[in-house]
């Protein structure tokens, strides 16, 4: 029932973009035929014991972008999300004309994050810890988990010389913090302190 009005509303609400498929579950979207498509609005509470951040790369290796939507907005939750790949990221409490902006924003390749989310992000970092965007959260987490610079540029879709310019970025903001990240080591210590990293190990 949700999913049907969800389905009418962004029929109606923006004629630029054209929805192709509405699925209940994770293994009939990737069955469906249209797919793979241009962006997908995936839900992040799908009781299906799936992790979201297989589903994202999932998505990454066909060419989908994605934009989540949750009931949940802790930072961790958002983090791991953003950090697996995600372009946008919704809470299912905020105005629905946001899942338009995400929607276009993810297509063009830029990251969306409502204001709401954006606060909680910056409130639940510890101490003076430098605020980042999101996209800078994306580097550092694969940067910070082995990842060589072509390959977060490769993961992220954008050039080797823009996630340099993104590492020079983080390491500024964090220089300005009174945090030396100047190695890579010391970054990945950062990240999972900070909780940008998931600490496997």
């Amino acid at each position: 029932m949700l999913l049907g009005a969800l389905t009418e509303w962004i029929r109606g609400a923006a004629d630029d973009i054209h929805l192709v498929v509405a699925a209940t579950t994770w293994p009939e979207l990737l069955s469906h035929p249209q797919f793979p498509v241009d962006v997908v609005l995936l839900d992040l509470d799908l009781k299906d014991n799936i992790p979201i951040s297989l589903k994202i790369s999932t998505l990454k290796t066909t060419g989908v972008k994605t934009v989540l939507m949750s009931t949940y907005s802790e930072p961790a939750v958002v983090r791991e999300a953003l950090a697996a790949g995600a372009l946008g990221y919704l809470v299912k409490t905020e105005e629905a004309d946001m899942i338009v902006e995400a929607i276009r924003a993810a297509h063009k390749g830029e990251s969306y994050i409502s204001e709401e989310l954006d606060l909680a992000l910056t409130a639940g970092t510890r101490g003076d810890t430098p605020r980042l965007s999101a996209q800078e959260r994306r580097v550092m987490a694969l940067y910070g988990a082995g990842e060589p610079v072509k390959a977060v540029a490769f993961q992220l879709g954008i050039s080797e010389e823009t996630a340099k310019s993104y590492l020079k970025r983080i390491r500024e903001k964090y220089r300005v913090a009174g945090f030396d990240v100047g190695t890579k080591v010391a970054l990945r210590k950062r990240a999972i302190q900070d909780g940008i990293l998931l600490q496997t190990d």
